[in-house]
């Protein structure tokens, strides 16, 4: 087994150990030679910080990192590389922001270290301040301009979105310390920084506006990810290695590994589709098929501004969900609107792109982020599917399998009868549509579930080895009136050469008590 750089950010020890490494030099060098002031946007875990510190290699003039690489063979005319430049690299990651001097003491912590490089007189003057003479005596003893990176610079806004005011408190902190860069242009020869959002009033926007944003640009849709193209020439002996040991052929296993984590595209103009690397590589190293990424971290505030927010949660996955690039590049904290946080949080991404309107259609990208995500959802709606009452969806599954319909129906009213306990914020009809489509479509994980609520057709359909049942929901209504639609309306009629045996279920359920009120089979 090759050693595959799972968790891997430092560039150096990747290529000096021997890590399987997908080149993405040739984006370096394309940067290298463009406008010098970059702004990047992608989900976390997607190799931002891996791209960062290659670039800071480059930077320093370490070719041999780069021997056998494709911008080895692009530089090797050019007399000017491989000059080792003044690099100031800021890596936001892996600390704590939820304390009010935290953001002003890892930045302070970063410039003590560079103080001491440059022999420049340390702790001296406002963070701005330190950062510009820096600048200045970085150029002047090395004739060359500074190289800039910036790493996740928005860790310290999103990790306390829920606190507006110290959110607001560290937004001041950045503009007083990247100001720096607006108008130091002549000390600069080259900045990069990375995030998961652009947030609009940040100043690292507003005051640096140079910055151009490559987020959404097809020469750059593939910087972060791996193609499908990528996944083939890198790693096809794991992806032999996954297939032989879950039983598949090459083929399904490509499949498999497409529809759990492919399908993130970030560009409208370019039809570019990357894996998410993280689960990707660990999907090979373990040889199993898992929600790695989503285990990383769980996207609370977005699932709680979503129930708060009585958002159509059916849009998530149906691509409803319609909007223009300049609509979801930005974080604006004051709009209730959250797809445009979904979507450069990763949960959401562009699934087709209408040229003639200029209109992204979002949708999720995989079965990981989906059924992840939905997952996450159900407890917030229905929190008797994580207690022990046995309302989940595995044993609900299992009753389903096992043509249990006393146990089904028991399912379903300890769902529904959580709801009283959770919320009295907004309208019962459209918490039972979300309960309704979350159970039924994480149950289509196990088995055959096609949902058609409100279209004049069976509102579910469940079909296993053994048995098919047609489900007739009525809100206020009763379970006759809906066992008396199915006949009307000959929902049946499909099945009736079909050996397995045919449950017809109408349930009614009453929106004043927020109960399943009624029950009947056939």
């Amino acid at each position: 087994m090759r050693k595959l750089p799972i968790g891997i950010q430092g560039f150096e020890k990747l290529i000096r150990e021997g890590f399987v490494y997908v080149d993405k030099t040739e984006y370096i060098y394309r940067l290298a030679g463009g406008s010098g002031m970059y702004f990047l946007s992608r989900p976390r875990r997607f190799g931002k910080s891996l791209l960062l510190v290659a670039m800071k290699a480059y930077w320093l003039g370490k070719k041999e990192l780069f021997h056998g690489l494709r911008i080895e063979e692009l530089e090797k005319d050019n007399p000017d590389a491989w000059k080792h430049y003044p690099v100031f690299h800021f890596d936001f990651n892996g600390e704590s922001y939820l304390n009010k001097a935290s953001l002003e003491n890892i930045i302070d912590e970063h410039l003590r270290r560079f103080e001491k490089s440059y022999a420049v007189e340390d702790g001296k003057g406002t963070l701005g301040e330190r950062f510009r003479r820096l600048l200045s005596e970085a150029k002047r003893q090395t004739g060359l301009g500074c190289v800039v990176l910036v790493d996740e610079y928005d860790k310290p806004l999103l990790e306390v979105m829920e606190n507006p005011e110290l959110e607001e408190y560290n937004k001041a902190i950045f503009k007083g310390f990247f100001s720096t860069l607006k108008g130091y242009d002549e000390y600069l020869h080259f900045v990069f920084i990375t995030g998961v959002t652009k947030f609009e009033k940040a100043s690292i926007f507003s005051d640096l506006n140079q910055l151009e944003d490559i987020s959404f640009d097809a020469d750059y849709a593939g910087i972060c990810g791996i193609t499908e193209e990528e996944a083939g020439e890198n790693f096809q002996p794991e992806i032999a290695h996954l297939a032989a040991e879950r039983g598949l052929s090459e083929e399904d296993c490509r499949k498999g590994l497409e529809n759990t984590y492919d399908g993130y595209r970030f560009s409208p103009s370019a039809d570019l589709r990357v894996y998410n690397p993280f689960s990707l590589l660990n999907a090979l190293k373990k040889r199993d098929f898992a929600y790695y990424w989503f285990s990383t971290g769980t996207p609370t505030f977005l699932v709680k501004r979503l129930r708060r927010d009585t958002f159509d949660v059916r849009r998530l996955a149906d691509k409803t969900i319609h909007a223009d690039e300049g609509r979801i590049s930005d974080y604006r904290a004051s709009d209730p609107d959250p797809v445009p946080l979904l979507y450069q949080t990763g949960y959401l991404t562009i699934a087709d792109y209408d040229e003639r309107r200029g209109r992204c259609t979002l949708a999720f990208p995989n079965d990981e982020v989906k059924y992840g995500f939905l997952d996450c959802l159900v407890p917030e709606y229905a929190p008797a599917a994580t207690s022990w009452k046995g309302a989940d969806i595995f044993t609900l599954d299992e009753h389903v399998e096992n043509g249990n319909l006393d146990g089904i129906r028991d399912v379903f009213t300890a769902l529904f009868a959580s709801i009283t306990y959770t919320t009295n914020d907004a309208p019962f009809e459209h918490y039972f549509q979300t309960v309704f489509y979350l159970v039924f479509t994480l149950l289509g994980r196990f088995v055959d579930c096609e949902t058609h609520t409100y279209t004049g057709r069976v509102d579910c359909v469940l079909e296993t080895d053994k048995y098919v049942y047609l489900f007739e929901f009525k809100r206020d209504g009763t379970a006759e009136e809906a066992l008396r639609q199915i006949g009307e309306m000959r929902y049946a009629d499909i099945y009736a050469a079909d050996p397995r045996k045919l449950f017809k279920i109408g349930a009614a359920f009453d929106s004043k008590k927020r109960a399943l009120k009624d029950w009947k089979a056939l």
